[in-house]
């Protein structure tokens, strides 16, 4: 009371509020950003509350549905839709992306709202999705959706490969995949025999000229098997033997993804309005690792080849004529903090120098702390949702350079759906509502009370008691041979 009277206001029940505001600099239209001032406002100065309008106008570098625009949500401090927040397309895919939140946080479903403004016709994206969990395959709906297609004609395509449909060539992959991949126990002299047979192959000009497979590489290794005589103490039969057994266990079995000479060509996986879904949650870890690593060293060698017009050929799989967007599902299985693994060494090349040649890499991980620093760093957009475990909330604070210590104190406090964006593919560090899904969500938590009661229902016991019925009834087909019933 007695400060309210000393600033003229005598009114009883009168409440003064202390508002803490940060300088984000002033708006130029000309660079269409915010600049830092030199000059601080005057003590006293009035402060406003800017309009819905002035804020949609200065918070997102896009129009919605113009060219290179992604609609992600609305302003969370106005009402829905009064601010839409939409990033620019072109900043995103070029400087690489980051989804970050605790589980069930929503980053499956803003990742899911992502790919739908790139698969809109204004965007027409060439996208790949590495998905561990198959969460992704609702995205079909997209092919069908009118809310997607142009004026031209245009709708855009997905592509789900499970598990049964992805190859690796054999003869993609490096030395240091085929290490990666063996059982463990490889002593030193059996990596030994490897690289030499490894390097002799490659170096050869059957390895130069054409395609080579597993047993190419088997051969090699087998040659080298006795290096004098089979009794004396120079044999390297025992070693040459354990490390066939090795490769045999991994690469000679049935419905082994490596293959001599099948693998997906490039142009199938990426094309300009098609999201491509790779489903790797049958496949083992170390196997989807060595995916991955292959992949992108095929895209990236591609992109290079064909903007520097080192491929003319265009039905060479090194001609890729067109940016790409690949997003990494439980990214810190791709590159794990502390932890080599093959596909780290790649991501963290095309994170640092993919701009140039147009490979463009999304990060979504449920625990940033498990992620490699280096490559968290390099993702110039972030998308942070609502994070608990400390471990994960200072590891954003020290590798999200753009957002500030204030906005990163909201990260426990965000309800589902909420998210705290920054980066270069919007003005400045805002906290939006993530806008609804067009498609079905396909990450949705079980109601396990509810399956467990709907287990008890009329029609779900009557149908157990069907099936039991069809298994245990006698056969009843009869067959005659010469007038007798057998």
């Amino acid at each position: 009371l007695i400060v309210s009277s000393l600033i003229g206001l005598d009114e009883e029940g009168c409440e003064i509020y202390e508002i803490t505001v940060e300088t984000i600099g002033y708006f130029n239209e000309r660079l269409g950003d915010f600049v830092n001032p030199r000059i601080p406002p005057n003590p006293g100065d009035p402060v406003f509350l800017a309009s819905s309008e002035m804020l949609a106008a200065v918070l997102s570098p896009r129009k919605r549905g113009e060219r290179g625009s992604a609609y992600i949500g609305s302003l969370l401090t106005r009402e829905v839709g009064d601010v839409p927040i939409i990033l620019s397309v072109k900043d995103l895919v070029s400087t690489h992306l980051a989804v970050l939140a605790s589980t069930g946080a929503g980053k499956s479903y803003t990742a899911g709202v992502l790919i739908e403004e790139l698969m809109m016709p204004y965007n027409r994206a060439a996208v790949l999705i590495v998905d561990p969990h198959g969460e992704y395959d609702t995205l079909r709906s997209i092919a069908q959706d009118p809310r997607f297609r142009g004026e031209d004609g245009y709708q855009p395509e997905v592509k789900i490969y499970t598990h049964d449909r992805i190859k690796v060539r054999f003869s993609t992959l490096t030395e240091a995949d085929i290490q990666y991949l063996l059982p463990e126990g490889a002593s030193d002299k059996m990596l030994h025999f490897l690289s030499q047979a490894y390097r002799q192959l490659v170096n050869s000009p059957q390895g130069r000229n054409r395609l080579w497979g597993y047993h190419d590489l088997r051969d090699a290794v087998l040659a080298q098997k006795y290096e004098g005589n089979e009794r004396s103490e120079s044999s390297n039969a025992n070693s040459i033997d354990g490390l066939l057994w090795r490769l045999d266990s991994r690469f000679d079995k049935p419905r082994c993804i490596f293959s001599d000479t099948d693998h997906i060509p490039l142009r199938e996986l990426f094309r300009p309005g098609q999201c491509t879904v790779l489903q790797l949650s049958d496949i083992e870890q170390q196997e989807q690792q060595v995916i991955v690593a292959t992949l992108l060293r095929r895209v990236n060698k591609a992109r290079m080849m064909t903007v520097r017009g080192e491929v003319t050929d265009r039905q060479s799989d090194n001609y890729l004529p067109y940016p790409v967007f690949t997003l990494l599902e439980e990214a810190h299985r791709f590159a794990p903090a502390g932890r080599a693994v093959v596909s780290t060494k790649i991501l963290q090349e095309i994170l640092s120098e993919g701009r140039k040649f147009g490979v463009g890499i999304g990060l979504i991980t449920q625990r940033p702390c498990k992620l490699d620093q280096d490559v968290l760093s390099q993702c110039m957009t972030q998308i942070i949702m609502r994070i608990v475990n400390p471990f994960d909330q200072d590891t954003v604070a020290e590798s999200v350079e753009s957002a500030g210590r204030q906005l990163l104190a909201e990260l426990p406090a965000l309800s589902k759906g909420q998210a705290v964006i920054s980066g270069v593919s919007v003005n400045t560090p805002v906290i939006c509502r993530v806008r609804t899904r067009y498609t079905q969500h396909g990450g949705e938590t079980f109601d396990a009370p509810a399956e467990w009661a709907n287990y008890y229902t009329d029609s779900a016991q009557r149908a157990r008691e069907e099936e039991e019925a069809i298994l245990v009834k006698p056969s009843t087909n009869r067959l005659k041979i010469r007038g007798l019933d057998v």
